[in-house]
């Protein structure tokens, strides 16, 4: 048993499994995901757990260089935008909602989490741990 970090073991498969520049989303509890996106289903109840749990957990297991979000969230969920950018070191770009959505069609992996407020979705690019 991992005594540390996150401890889903699908969650962790999929971090391990990423490379540089590959994308996966962290979403809301009612973000669509495509068909053919393997999406880890971590709601349990609405709330639990919140997307600002599941980023804080996944900012400190991977590297993650730069994130996507709706250019809406700064203005529909403020708090939600202030997190990510408080925990994204890398570059934080901004799409409609909708292009947000087709993006995650070329996700490697979708979570879904128990938070219940709009906008709380992001789209992680992973990075590398050593300086290229």
């Amino acid at each position: 048993m991992k005594r540390t970090g996150i401890l889903n073991g699908q969650l962790m498969q999929q971090i391990a499994n990423l490379g540089h520049t590959d994308t996966f989303l962290i979403g809301d509890a009612g973000m669509p995901v495509p068909a053919g996106v393997p999406i880890i289903d971590l709601a349990l109840t609405l709330g639990i757990p919140t997307f600002e749990q599941v980023l804080r957990a996944v900012c400190e297991e991977a590297v993650i260089e730069a994130g996507t979000i709706a250019v809406d969230t700064k203005q529909k969920n403020p708090a939600v935008y202030e997190l990510i950018h408080s925990l994204v070191t890398g570059p934080v770009t901004e799409m409609a909602h909708s292009d947000l959505k087709l993006a995650v069609r070329n996700c490697k992996f979708a979570v879904r989490t128990g938070e219940p407020t709009p906008y709380a979705n992001i789209i992680l690019r992973a990075g590398v741990a050593f300086a290229v």
